[in-house]
């Protein structure tokens, strides 16, 4: 059974600096992503890396955030940078086989974790 465990979340103040992690267990994926969901908002892609470390990102996301994954570990890790209060957001990683034109697509992911929650305070 594949699990996804995600933590790192918190409170912090814009200008901070938070770094997720996504620790898999069961299978491995080519790809793994990360989306945020805002209260009333939909669900939202931040960014994704394959198996190979191709990384995509969404554009208001560039130069802020940064993913990268070990292999070994079968973690991913998110580093957030620069955060404002509009990243506040709960975080969810998610695993897949993807092709590389869908990785912004939720509904491509097969599994999810259970999201941690990121406050920016102003």
């Amino acid at each position: 059974q594949v699990q996804l465990v995600e933590s790192g979340g918190g409170l912090v103040q814009a200008g901070d600096s938070l770094r997720l992690s996504c620790a898999a267990s069961g299978r491995t994926f080519s790809t793994t992503g990360w989306f945020r969901q805002a209260p009333g908002k939909e669900r939202e892609f931040v960014a994704a890396v394959t198996w190979g470390g191709i990384e995509y990102y969404a554009d208001s996301m560039k130069g802020r955030f940064t993913i990268s994954r070990d292999n070994a570990k079968n973690t991913v890790y998110l580093q957030m940078n620069s955060l404002k209060p509009d990243d506040t957001a709960v975080y969810y990683c998610a695993i897949g086989s993807i092709g590389s034109f869908r990785v912004r697509e939720p509904e491509q992911y097969d599994y999810w974790g259970q999201g941690t929650q990121v406050t920016v305070s102003p």
